[in-house]
């Protein structure tokens, strides 16, 4: 999507401020022995009190309202039976639709207590977000986004999972540009245009550059062991620094 009126920043920031408070509340919430269908189903309660729909299930038909994915889970993890337990990692990825736009969000949490790796792991993904932020401007090369957070991911001593990566939103849940590596590709011509909507989402993790499908037909987890982390944001490039509308 391309802004075309500030009307399309309304309606944009509506449905940004409202994914991200549910994205907050759910990682506040999260505690051990709560499962994770119950930590959707809050999810889900909060889109619809506000009249949003949850993009993954009415775009995909995904078996939840949000995406939950713990430990060795980097993506798309189905909420569930599963019973979150201390020390576990666990990353909330909320999208949604409000009036016709979509917003896409994540942020990740360690659960007391937490190990030092993992607390480390999560600091350098907040940061490759950061950084990958910094360098979407108008005009400049789409891959200095993944060149970003790959230098972040490389100096923290941690890996970008290849496989996953950032993409158009606005209109639709995913648009071009399409796949957004999160490392640098030399052969990625493409530019950042003015008004472009894009979300920027580094995967970091201990191990894994790669990430497999499960027998649900939707989680994607790494290699036995790995922890991965993952934040997102959904912007407006411009000129200057990006309109970020998934603020809290």
């Amino acid at each position: 999507m391309t802004i075309g009126s500030q009307s399309d920043i309304d309606g944009l920031q509506r449905i940004g401020r409202l994914v991200a408070r549910v994205r907050e509340a759910m990682l506040a919430a999260a505690c051990p022995g709560m499962t994770t269908g119950e930590l959707d189903l809050m999810g889900e309660r909060l889109l619809a009190a506000h009249g949003a729909q949850p993009a993954p299930r009415l775009v995909y038909g995904f078996p939840g309202a949000t995406c939950i994915s713990v430990n060795e889970e980097a993506a798309h993890g189905v909420p569930g039976a599963r019973v979150l337990a201390a020390g576990d990692v666990v990353n909330v990825d909320v999208s949604a639709e409000l009036e016709g736009y979509f917003a896409d969000t994540g942020g990740t949490r360690v659960l007391p207590t937490a190990a030092a790796r993992d607390l480390r792991l999560c600091h350098a993904a907040r940061s490759a977000l950061t950084n990958a932020l910094k360098v979407a401007r108008a005009g400049q090369p789409l891959n200095r986004i993944g060149a970003a957070i790959e230098r972040t991911a490389r100096q923290a001593g941690f890996r970008v999972i290849e496989n996953l990566g950032s993409h158009g939103v606005g209109r639709a849940l995913h648009e071009e540009p399409d796949h957004i590596p999160g490392y640098h590709d030399p052969h990625d011509t493409r530019r950042l245009h003015e008004g472009m909507v894009i979300t920027i989402e580094p995967f970091l993790s201990t191990r894994s550059r790669m990430v497999e499908e499960g027998d649900d037909g939707w989680t994607l987890s790494g290699a036995r062991g790995n922890r991965s982390a993952q934040y997102e944001h959904t912007l407006i490039v411009t000129r200057g620094e990006p309109i970020v509308v998934t603020l809290h």
